[in-house]
């Protein structure tokens, strides 16, 4: 078996994952922890595109199966520049499933960059995971 060779992500990736970072912190801290997963959504987009950058919200996420294009029930959160998947929470506890959301909707929509942001923590800080793929 081959290893797969590491590619770092580009440094335009990489600003555009700095500014969804600065958005949840601002809206974070405007909005404390606590609220239901929906309510941080537009706040985030808003906040996004306030500081110049493209979000499509609540995006479908078709499968590719057998070269046939299968709509299904999967929808991301957020979609920055079309380079970073943004999944937003607010639970009392993480599940690995989530993980495993976000990753594939980076593999179906072939983006390297995603966080996974639980808002229901007291300091943001501890409810974001940042995952490459």
């Amino acid at each position: 078996m081959t290893k797969k060779k590491y590619v770092p992500i580009p440094d335009d990736v990489e600003k555009v994952g700095k500014v969804v970072l600065d958005a949840a912190f601002k809206v974070h801290t405007a909005l404390g922890p606590g609220l239901l997963e929906s309510t941080y959504e537009a706040p985030m987009a808003y906040e996004i595109r306030k500081r110049g950058l493209t979000v499509a919200t609540q995006v479908s996420v078709p499968v590719i199966y057998d070269g046939i294009k299968l709509e299904t029930a999967f929808r991301l959160d957020l979609l920055v520049e079309n380079c970073v998947i943004v999944e937003l929470k607010a639970v009392e506890k993480m599940n690995p499933i989530y993980e495993a959301q976000l990753l594939t909707y980076l593999r179906l929509k072939n983006i390297r960059l995603g966080y996974l942001i639980n808002f229901f923590v007291p300091r943001l800080k501890y409810g974001i995971k940042r995952m490459i793929v």
